[in-house]
């Protein structure tokens, strides 16, 4: 039976990672980080043993350390598909793909990765594999790039390419939303999945800056059947140029889906069967 599509070069994508190791521009992984820590803090639960999925710059790490969230959380295992990332770091660290985790079956409490999964090429998978992971009640918590990210640049680097070639490629990578990652979590088995979405809008003063940005975080196009001939000389001048601005600034919107799922286990909340509701929709709204 055929697998899932291969969306992404992964080799590409770790050695974009390796070369943004030496100077790692991680200001949206911060963000993501710091919204991870705030939900862990709400939840009345220790976690002995704990992985940080595509840990690039230690970004999660830190944001614990700031928290209160910190005393819950035992050991934490900083892991990345790239070597140079974790260079230099202390404490306990494994080069490990995203796609083949090494993790054995229920040996972690919590599982948490800040913008990286989106480079899987088979997501669900992945969810599947850090399901497993996780002792029974066990928590995952996740951010991906999702939605709408990066639809201006999308937009103007197809219309760009478009007049300039005749013909447009694949330059800006995919992107699920957020009630699409609910339900992918729900098939992956995870119980209470939970997913909700952050817009953020970016201003660039020098619109070639947010070209730079992606190079930096190691986000830049790694789309397999990306366009392998040289792009057009005013192609990215052009798609630039077309940004739309505020303020005399071009503007760039970015989404982050935030992820919680449960591993199953005893004495969680289940749904209702279908018709065993003993209350009607009717009757809490008339009081009856």
């Amino acid at each position: 039976m055929a697998g899932p599509p291969r969306l992404f070069d992964r080799n590409l994508h770790r050695r974009r990672l390796d070369r943004a190791a030496r100077r790692y521009a991680g200001f949206l992984k911060r963000r993501a980080a710091e919204d991870l820590v705030q939900r862990l803090e709400a939840v009345r639960r220790d976690f002995p043993l704990a992985v940080d999925l595509g840990a690039r710059d230690g970004a999660f790490a830190t944001a614990l350390a700031k928290s209160d969230a910190a005393a819950k959380v035992g050991l934490l295992v900083q892991t990345d598909l790239s070597a140079a990332m974790l260079a230099g770091r202390r404490g306990p660290r494994v080069v490990a793909d995203e796609e083949r985790l090494p993790f054995a079956h229920e040996s972690l409490d919590l599982v948490v990765s800040s913008l990286a999964l989106h480079w899987t090429n088979d997501f669900v998978g992945a969810l599947i594999q850090i399901r497993e992971a996780l002792k029974p009640d066990g928590l995952f918590l996740g951010a991906i790039l999702g939605g709408a990210t990066l639809m201006e640049l999308r937009g103007s680097l197809m219309t760009a390419e478009l007049e300039l070639r005749g013909g447009a490629g694949p330059r800006v990578s995919p992107f699920a939303d957020a009630f699409d990652a609910a339900q992918l979590l729900q098939r992956a088995g995870f119980a209470l999945p939970v997913a909700d979405q952050e817009e953020i809008r970016l201003l660039y003063a020098e619109p070639l800056h947010l070209l730079r940005d992606l190079r930096a975080a190691g986000e830049a196009n790694a789309v397999r059947l990306r366009d392998r001939r040289p792009p057009p000389r005013l192609l990215f001048p052009a798609a630039l140029g077309a940004l739309p601005q505020e303020q005399a600034r071009a503007i760039t919107t970015l989404r982050i889906a935030i992820l919680t799922g449960w591993a199953p286990g005893p004495g969680q909340p289940q749904p209702l069967r279908p018709g065993s509701a003993t209350h009607s929709l009717a009757g809490a709204l008339t009081g009856g």
